[in-house]
């Protein structure tokens, strides 16, 4: 088996590969940071191939081809790429820097893989770490919680776009809680270690699971959080 994994030079995006690279998967590892990726490379074998590319460029499409020439096709692409700031602030260049990489990024990249499998007429998996975050408009981080739901809401529209059109295309999206990751400057309750959820998450795609919050802590939480109008939600202070 084949896959990518962009934003696989830090966090959950390192530890998938790290695992999948254990259960014998041909690994495209890709990411902004090259010498982060020859790094990983080192660590986990030549066997590994690697591409520098940055999914708010328009010319990551060509270095994605290249990296699936590289392998020599791929049976799985799997998002870990985003960002994500408190910005109570509501300083523009943040939030707008989240939306060009959550939304246009994901966008951009799910498109490519989507395009990929349909057109090589080829069974194919794609895979996305969205949040929990998309569950209520969070106002610590405008940005993050919005961009977080149009992620969920786009996969969903091209599992469905994909049943449509007969593709043989499977997704399967990913909903953590908070994890001890870069991405989160401070501890946060709850908070999730990053081999953990990347454990979770292989099951996941093994199991070709459609959705998955992880974990059953979040579930409950995501539940009451739903269980909540939102006139109480707005008025709720949250720090």
């Amino acid at each position: 088996m084949k896959a990518i994994i962009m934003g696989a030079t830090s966090g959950i995006g390192l530890e998938i590969a790290k695992l999948l690279h254990q259960e014998g998967w041909q690994l495209g590892l890709a990411g902004r940071r090259a010498e982060n990726l020859e790094k990983i490379r080192s660590e986990l074998g030549d066997d590994v191939q690697i591409e520098a590319m940055d999914i708010t460029k328009d010319d990551v499409a060509d270095h994605f081809q290249i990296l699936i020439d590289k392998l020599g096709g791929i049976d799985l692409y799997f998002h870990a790429s985003g960002i994500g700031y408190q910005n109570a602030e509501l300083n523009s260049e943040i939030e707008l820097s989240t939306v060009q990489t959550n939304c246009a990024g994901l966008t951009r990249m799910s498109n490519l893989a989507f395009n990929y499998f349909a057109t090589n007429h080829k069974k194919g998996h794609i895979g996305v770490i969205t949040s929990i975050a998309r569950t209520k408009g969070i106002g610590l981080a405008p940005a993050y919680s919005a961009t977080k739901r149009f992620q969920s809401t786009y996969v969903q529209a091209l599992s469905q776009l994909a049943k449509t059109r007969g593709e043989d295309i499977t997704f399967t999206e990913i909903r953590p809680g908070f994890v001890d990751t870069d991405l989160l400057k401070q501890h946060y309750p709850m908070m999730m270690k990053p081999d953990f959820v990347a454990a979770k998450i292989v099951k996941a795609i093994q199991k070709k699971r459609r959705c998955v919050t992880i974990d059953w802590r979040y579930c409950c939480l995501v539940f009451l959080w739903n269980m909540l109008p939102d006139w109480i939600w707005e008025r709720m202070k949250l720090k």
